[in-house]
């Protein structure tokens, strides 16, 4: 079965109910994206941050696949990393037919450049980011990766359905007043990045949690979600999302 075809209009939509009305400039930008290159906002191609399009690491990989690429190579550049001080770089190499000579691109990442979601994967970090930017000069992708932004600290504003869903007087373990609102900023940073739907997280993590509302989860609770919700973005964030959905429908349970 095919893919069913990527539309500008389902892409404007979809941004609509993730980021709200974009700007003309963004909206422009979007229609550009759909059709020179299929992105897709619904598959988590593309990522809106403050009025500007980022493509994701899914969005390159998703890419090469249609344009058949023949290859990916990475290869650690140990002359300038430094171990003990957590910085790695890679250098990667795309090849995007038999005969060709391949596109290179590097990537770096230490403590100081990436998020406090990914600390510790900084080696991961690195080699993702060089396969980006290896993707986006084989494919003439211009617009900068969400990967190969610093600690997004400066652009990773929560949306406004990221803010309804999670404001300080609807979650007890995100931001409950008791001078605990990291929980809160780090559970809509994991959603800005993986670009999920703000409200179907509300509702997995009540299930996770095993109560009604988050307003009733402990803050301990609440960490190991976030906790599990960051190694499932991760690992598969397909399935992770086919999870998510299944919270769009609630079935009403009669006791």
């Amino acid at each position: 079965m095919k893919n069913k075809p990527v539309s500008y209009r389902s892409n404007l939509r979809m941004t609509r109910h993730l980021w709200g009305e974009p700007s003309a400039f963004a909206a422009l930008s979007l229609r550009d994206l759909t059709r020179r290159f299929t992105l897709s906002v619904v598959r988590g191609d593309l990522q809106l941050l403050n009025g500007r399009w980022y493509i994701t690491h899914s969005g390159l990989l998703g890419l090469a696949i249609r344009k058949r690429c023949r290859g990916i190579e990475t290869h650690l550049d140990r002359n300038s990393c430094d171990p003990t001080a957590g910085r790695w770089v890679f250098r990667a190499r795309v090849y995007k037919s038999n005969d060709s000579k391949g596109f290179s691109g590097y990537g770096d990442a230490d403590p100081t450049n990436v998020s406090s979601a990914v600390r510790g994967a900084e080696m991961r970090v690195a080699e993702t980011r060089a396969v980006n930017r290896a993707l986006r000069k084989a494919y003439g992708i211009g617009i900068c990766s969400v990967e190969e932004l610093g600690s997004l600290s400066g652009s990773s504003v929560p949306s406004k359905n990221c803010e309804r869903s999670f404001s300080p007087s609807s979650s007890n373990g995100t931001s409950n007043g008791n001078g605990h609102p990291r929980l809160k900023d780090k559970l809509c940073l994991l959603i800005r990045q993986h670009n999920l739907d703000p409200t179907l997280v509300k509702a997995y993590a009540a299930h996770f949690c095993g109560t009604e509302t988050l307003r009733g989860a402990s803050r301990e609770l609440v960490e190991s979600f976030i906790t599990q919700l960051e190694k499932d973005a991760v690992e598969d964030r397909g399935r992770l999302v086919c999870k998510l959905n299944s919270f769009s429908h609630p079935v009403e349970v009669t006791t």
